[in-house]
């Protein structure tokens, strides 16, 4: 069993943005983190289950997910994203993100928790300080081209 906790973070929405992942198996943890110059809250919420379902190195997993991310557990735990990709996603925000997200489900099975945010659960805290500390260095904040071009082009 593998336990995934994720947090993800945007000063502005949108605005400078970060992820932070903590994966745990028996006696292995890591931790992951990242930011961008420019994206949303949401975007970094789903970035960090990707890229924490990324960082499992085996497939046929069985992960357990816990996010205070409720567009994002909702998403696939009321089997919406699903819909979604039957309607090529129309008129639905991070399209880019949810196909990765849905090419990282094939993979595993996956189970997601819903969890409060900011109430002391020691997890998220951490998650949450890792997505604020990535998002505020500004010397390495990447491109979220996908998101950046939509944005232009809106």
């Amino acid at each position: 069993m593998i336990e995934i906790y994720t947090d993800g973070a945007a000063s502005g929405n949108p605005g400078p943005g970060g992820y932070g992942v903590i994966l745990r198996a028996g006696a292995h943890y890591k931790e992951l983190s990242g930011g961008f110059r420019l994206t949303t809250n949401n975007r970094m919420e789903l970035l960090a289950v990707i890229e924490g379902l990324k960082a499992i190195k085996k497939p046929e997993q069985h992960v357990t997910i816990y996010s205070d991310s409720k567009y994002v557990v909702d998403s696939v735990e009321k089997g919406w994203v699903f819909g979604w990709v039957k309607k090529a996603f129309k008129d639905k925000k991070n399209k880019d993100l949810w196909i990765q997200y849905l090419e990282q489900h094939k993979l595993h099975t996956i189970k997601f928790i819903w969890i409060k945010g900011h109430n002391d659960h020691p997890e998220n805290e951490r998650c949450d300080r890792l997505a604020v500390a990535a998002s505020q260095n500004k010397s390495e904040l990447a491109i979220d081209a996908f998101f950046e071009a939509e944005r232009k082009n809106a």
